[in-house]
């Protein structure tokens, strides 16, 4: 009896140890962080996912992200999680993604908390350059690209995917021209490869740096796993961090 007894504990004691040894693996993973800040009278919930390791001290490369659809947390989870986790833990950046305050899409309404939200990103996190990398997909692509014209001092590089400018007025597009812009659209979503390729090239004439890309095969909704896109993706990002040459 005794004997089982002090089987059972060692048991116990082992079964303690594993569990610790898990949580160890697990911290020593990318931070998640979920926060909730009021900016220009409206309260914003916003994901951060910080790389492998990550030290406060040192400066990161970091994606401002707009999930695409409504923009809800829900999205804003699923789709950091499936397109840009990977990328904060093995390459080292700082992804943020903000959640649409009560419904209020980040190319319309929502654009209110900007440039306020930028501002406290900049404060919390040491960010390389002083300046994010804007991506989206669909009505995160459109609010990438709106944001990025509406404040470019802010951003390094725009990547919609697919995304574009939803509305052309010449200084909206004058102010995209310094940056690094990447369109990513699928080949069998025609509405939106036709308009992205027209923005592409007026742009293009304008002498703008940016690059246009029809993703064989995929629609709408691109997949980020297909055809290396997530690596061409973060490939275009870190071509704009060497100045996009």
């Amino acid at each position: 009896m005794r004997t089982n007894a002090a089987r059972e504990c060692l048991n116990r004691i082992g079964a303690w140890l594993v569990a610790g040894m898990v949580l160890l693996v697990t911290t020593a993973q990318a931070e998640v962080q979920q926060k909730i800040g009021t900016f220009a009278g409206m309260q914003v919930t916003y994901r951060v996912i910080l790389p492998n390791s990550y030290d406060p001290g040192r400066a990161y490369p970091a994606i401002l992200h707009f999930a695409g659809g409504g923009q809800t947390l829900q999205i804003v989870e699923r789709s950091t999680e499936t397109d840009w986790r990977a990328t904060a833990e093995h390459r080292g950046y700082i992804v943020i993604s903000p959640a649409a305050p009560d419904g209020r899409l980040y190319f319309e309404e929502g654009a209110r908390i900007f440039p306020a939200f930028l501002d406290q990103i900049l404060k919390s996190y040491k960010v390389e350059g002083g300046k994010l990398h804007a991506t989206g997909h669909s009505n995160g692509g459109l609010s990438a690209f709106h944001i990025a014209s509406l404040f470019p001092q802010y951003f390094v590089s725009v990547t919609g995917y697919p995304g574009l400018l939803n509305i052309s007025p010449s200084e909206r597009l004058a102010a995209l021209q310094p940056l690094c812009l990447y369109m990513h659209v699928g080949e069998q979503d025609p509405s939106w490869l036709r308009s992205m390729q027209g923005q592409y090239a007026l742009l293009k004439q304008r002498g703008a740096n940016i690059q246009f890309t029809v993703e064989k095969g995929q629609g709408h909704r691109l997949d980020v796993n297909k055809d290396n896109l997530l690596g061409r993706l973060v490939g275009g990002i870190e071509r704009a961090r060497a100045g996009c040459t």
